[in-house]
């Protein structure tokens, strides 16, 4: 095996998969590092996870030629309707309502299951040749120095690059040893998911309740059935998810309401505990972060995953721009492009999906008069309906090329 690569990734997860074949277009060979199992990445069973993949991740699918093996799978979202509500009085008589027909574009995004998404990456990467996959390997050490960056692995292999590219995770190993500090705090919720099969048909319309202790959304998968997004308090998660299949459907029912008649558990239950947190930096000598290894927001928009996509875009950009140009790619000046590109949007996400959290996350009557005032509105306004719906498409700011 080889030792030299153009650009080391560690972590193998979507943002990490994504990342190399999208390097691979430019002619870069990479090393993926992993700690998971490839057949793990690659398993198709149904375990209820899935994602809301904006227009302009789906045009990134498309660039890279990927689209076609996930369009039968994805169910377009064509609404998007947002209550505030609580578990006494139901739902506000206000409301937004956001058509996709009201920009030119068509569906604001897709919602793709992760056991098709991963697979389809996952077979992807192995079948070109410019990208190496080394799974359930664990990146050990790292060093730079003026021409090229190292790292060291558990299996007492070292592999030298240009570029050192973390994508792993949230608790990223790659930003720690590079001294790069994150800022952050966890939010008094734990979010619970699942999938759901229901009677009726959602007709492509995503759901999205403020209630008290968290949001609840409700997401259009293909066929009679819907993924859930449930936020609660710690406590009250521990307990719900500690319940039997038909006592967590009960407790979930009275916030769901009957409007997509009789529901069932589809798959497996998680949870996990919400927050924020930034880093610092994106880049040092030779090392960017993408993805949640660089930023982690509240999922109340569900741009999580987006946000990780429009990264990996912009990178390969600026690293496409500077080859073009004939610069080092892995040099500070340009990785300081991608951070100057990325670093705003992202802090802007994680401080817009903070404050709704906060103002929604409470029943203060206060806080409830104006809420229901500003939905109604947004609501009778055409223009900034179709801001918000603009936005939820991904179709803002600076587009990286493979997302225009």
């Amino acid at each position: 095996m080889d030792k030299r690569f153009d650009i080391i990734i560690v972590g193998g997860g979507l943002n990490g998969a994504t990342l190399a074949l999208g390097l691979a277009r430019l002619g870069l060979r990479s090393l993926v590092i992993d700690a998971q199992s490839q057949s793990a990445q690659m398993d198709g069973s149904f375990d209820g996870r899935s994602y809301a993949m904006a227009l302009t991740s789906v045009r990134l699918m498309q660039s890279l030629g990927l689209w076609d093996a996930l369009a039968d799978q994805a169910q377009p979202m064509l609404d998007i309707k947002v209550f505030d509500g609580n578990l006494t009085n139901g739902p506000s008589p206000f409301h937004m309502h956001f058509d996709h027909t009201e920009i030119e574009e068509g569906p604001m995004g897709h919602m793709v299951e992760d056991r098709h998404l991963r697979p389809v990456l996952h077979n992807a990467v192995a079948d070109q040749n410019l990208i190496t996959y080394l799974s359930q390997t664990r990146v050990v050490s790292q060093s730079i120095d003026d021409m090229l960056a190292s790292v060291t692995c558990d299996n007492g292999m070292t592999y030298q690059a240009q570029l050192i590219i973390g994508a792993d995770g949230r608790s990223s190993q790659t930003a720690q040893r590079a001294g790069i500090k994150r800022t952050g705090w966890q939010y008094p919720q734990t979010a619970l998911v699942c999938a759901i099969e229901h009677d009726l048909p959602h007709h492509g319309t995503a759901y999205q309740y403020f209630l008290p202790p968290g949001p609840l959304a409700i997401l259009p998968l293909r066929g009679n059935r819907s993924s859930i997004v449930w936020s609660e308090t710690p406590r009250q998660a521990d307990t719900i998810l500690s319940l039997s299949d038909d006592d967590f459907l009960d407790i979930l029912r009275p916030r769901f309401g009957s409007f997509l008649g009789d529901i069932r558990l589809a798959g497996k239950r998680f949870s996990y505990p919400l927050g924020i947190s930034m880093t610092k930096t994106y880049i040092s000598d030779r090392l960017a972060l993408v993805g949640d290894a660089a930023h982690g927001v509240h999922p109340i928009a569900g741009q999580g995953l987006n946000a990780g996509l429009r990264d990996i875009a912009a990178l390969c950009d600026v690293i496409d721009q500077a080859r073009t140009r004939g610069e080092d790619f892995a040099s500070i000046n340009v990785l300081t492009r991608y951070q100057e590109w990325r670093r705003f949007d992202n802090q802007s996400l994680g401080l817009a999906t903070d404050f709704f959290n906060k103002l929604f996350s409470n029943d203060n009557p206060v806080l409830r008069l104006g809420r229901t005032v500003g939905m109604g509105v947004i609501n009778a306004s055409p223009t900034m309906r179709r801001g918000f719906i603009r936005e939820a498409a991904g179709l803002t700011g600076e587009l990286p090329r493979w997302m225009q």
